[in-house]
């Protein structure tokens, strides 16, 4: 991949972080109103189903995803997932305006931080090979170093949804931030493996054919789903201006950690070395 399709996942990865700050100010709103007249979210219940501006959320982060999806075709996770932090900002101002969250100045220099960080980031991004088939990324997927990782990482989150989470869920943010970053680790790596499908087949490339990429499919699937339920559960419980700071570092480094070891790409943080 060259710098044109660098910029391109760039400017898609930005419209993404708009729409998925905005989102979470829509849903945090719905799981509001959601909690005043049913169960809410945080104790397990679903009423925030029938709740318009829930799904207005929903929406707004659906096309933020969409254009997420199309940016991890163009550009590799490690310059797409942390210019997610742009979304910290979005969902921050909003926040201190619409739900009186007030923003205070440890607040403004964390925002300061994550955008220091993100341009570093980007700066610094390394190239990354185009796989040439599914059949090449299911390889890669399959090799000792990323079946440690995803085994780990679903033991470790059996372990939490289990043991931990029903005990300490609503009391410590990490819980419910933990097991939604370390699935949405894997979520990224199964998007950006269906996209290169989607993008060689659109070339003139079946992808379709080989049952990889259903697979791959029904992964990002389970994952995304699972990352969404926590997710919902750690708004409803958290003031959002904690749990998008939380969410956006925990998951944004769990990506970079993954993403590095099925594709390995060369780490940024290798930058200073």
């Amino acid at each position: 991949m060259g710098a044109s399709d660098n910029t391109k996942g760039l400017a898609l990865a930005v419209a993404s972080s708009a729409f998925i700050g905005a989102s979470f100010i829509l849903k945090k709103i719905g799981l509001m109103r959601a909690g005043k007249c049913g169960v809410r979210a945080g104790g397990g219940g679903y009423t925030y189903l029938l709740e318009p501006l829930w799904w207005a959320g929903l929406i707004t982060m659906l096309l933020g995803e969409v254009a997420n999806f199309v940016a991890y075709v163009f550009a590799p996770a490690v310059l797409v997932t942390p210019l997610g932090a742009l979304s910290i900002i979005v969902s921050s101002v909003l926040a201190h305006f619409v739900l009186k969250e007030r923003l205070n100045k440890l607040g403004v220099l964390g925002c300061i931080s994550c955008i220091v960080g993100s341009v570093v980031v980007v700066l610094h991004a390394p190239e990354e090979h185009m796989p040439d088939s599914v059949e090449e990324i299911w390889d890669l997927a399959t090799q000792p170093g990323f079946l440690a990782y995803a085994g780990t990482t679903l033991l470790l989150m059996a372990i939490v949804v289990v043991f931990i989470e029903p005990r300490y869920g609503q009391k410590n943010i990490l819980i419910y931030l933990g097991i939604c970053s370390s699935m949405g680790s894997l979520t990224v790596v199964s998007i950006k493996a269906v996209g290169v499908a989607i993008k060689l087949t659109l070339d003139g490339m079946n992808q379709l054919a080989y049952p990889h990429t259903w697979l791959f499919i029904l992964v990002a699937v389970i994952c995304g789903v699972s990352q969404l339920n926590y997710l919902n559960k750690a708004l409803d419980t958290f003031d959002l201006a904690m749990v998008s700071p939380v969410y956006y570092v925990m998951f944004t480094t769990l990506t970079i950690v993954a993403s590095s070891i099925m594709f390995k790409v060369e780490s940024s943080f290798r930058l200073f070395s």
